[in-house]
């Protein structure tokens, strides 16, 4: 009798576990096709960024420029924090790129040069024609493509 009842209870613990993992499977997979469509918020430059930089500090991007895609012409304004890129409503850049994962990409500001670095995505990250696997210094002018929007950085 007792054997019986520890062997359904493990029998439906077992089937709640299963139907949990498929409930977060089917979460993760219709964020990462559909995404979220929210508008492309601009990342505000805290007014420490804002202020002339000393002789000698880094040379670095001021802009992050979007050139091919749905979005080209976008244009946002580089600070000290860094830049989220994907089709999640709390990335600073929302892609509406269908080849985009939710959290794709994030640039990253460097002493010496902002930095691209592919957060897991499912279609990868470019930097020119090579394909991003590390965090890799991005040289202004150099194309970053993202499915199909192409982003660069520039003074």
């Amino acid at each position: 009798m007792a054997s019986t009842l520890i062997v359904a209870i493990v029998k439906y613990g077992l089937l709640a576990l299963l139907w949990l993992f498929v409930i977060s499977a089917v979460r993760t997979i219709r964020s990462d096709l559909w995404g979220s469509r929210a508008p492309v918020r601009a990342a505000a430059a805290p007014a420490a960024a804002r202020a002339p930089k000393a002789k000698g500090s880094r040379t670095q991007a001021r802009r992050l420029v979007v050139t091919e895609g749905a979005l080209a012409g976008t244009t946002i304004n580089l600070g000290d924090s860094p830049v989220t890129l994907g089709r999640a409503d709390d990335s600073t850049l929302v892609l509406t790129d269908d080849y985009a994962s939710s959290r794709h990409a994030r640039l990253v500001p460097g002493a010496e040069a902002w930095t691209v670095e592919d957060l897991g995505s499912t279609n990868g990250t470019y930097l020119g024609s090579s394909k991003v696997s590390r965090p890799t210094p991005v040289p202004l002018g150099q194309p970053i493509r993202i499915g199909k929007t192409v982003l660069e950085l520039r003074r």
